[in-house]
């Protein structure tokens, strides 16, 4: 029986031995997972801002709720079914939580970022979007479903994230789309 040490005599130049086969599962898991969070992101980042500004928004506050809710959908995104749906239901719950708290508006301009890249020019880009103007007169239910509708959701869709009846959804929706279609007949006429 040998008692002499398993790393005496051993070549030391060797590779490490490699890591037991569920670790290695592990971390292909993870890699998958990152590369498939980093393209939705990718792919949803400036649609979920541009949600977020259509519910009445500012490009500032949209892009802040954005990202927050995109980390708040990395940190449980093993456990998501519908990963759009939840990361605009987050965003939209956010953005309802700060109109209700009323926070104070900040004079300073933030710094630039890749959703903002020139904060001073935030007027000049929603003067240049005359469709945020026609959405913000909206009643806030109305302007809220709209927005969900330009992201692409169904009105079944909306009344089971908003927990609405679809009903509902559907004549606020109708009801969107007439004031919207007055308000450009308006604007047109006045031109």
């Amino acid at each position: 029986m040998n008692i002499q040490d398993p790393a005496e005599g051993a070549d030391r130049s060797a590779a490490a031995p490699a890591p037991p086969a569920p670790f290695v599962r592990d971390d292909r898991d993870r890699q998958r997972t990152d590369a498939e969070f980093a393209a939705f992101y990718r792919e949803q980042l400036r649609s979920l801002v541009g949600f977020l500004i259509n519910q009445g928004a500012g490009l500032r506050d949209a892009a802040d709720i954005a990202q927050e809710s995109m980390i708040d959908a990395y940190r449980c995104w093993g456990d998501i079914e519908y990963p759009k749906a939840w990361v605009h239901k987050a965003a939209s719950r956010a953005l309802v939580r700060k109109v209700a708290t009323l926070e104070e508006l900040v004079e300073d301009l933030p710094e630039p970022t890749s959703l903002l890249p020139r904060p001073d020019a935030i007027a000049e880009w929603e003067v240049r979007h005359d469709a945020l103007l026609i959405l913000r007169g909206l009643p806030p239910r109305q302007r809220q479903i709209m927005a969900w509708t330009l992201n692409g959701f169904t009105p079944t869709d909306i009344a089971d994230h908003l927990g609405l009846s679809a009903e509902t959804v559907r004549a606020n929706l109708k009801k969107a789309r007439r004031a919207v279609a007055a308000r450009i007949k308006e604007r047109e006429e006045g031109q």
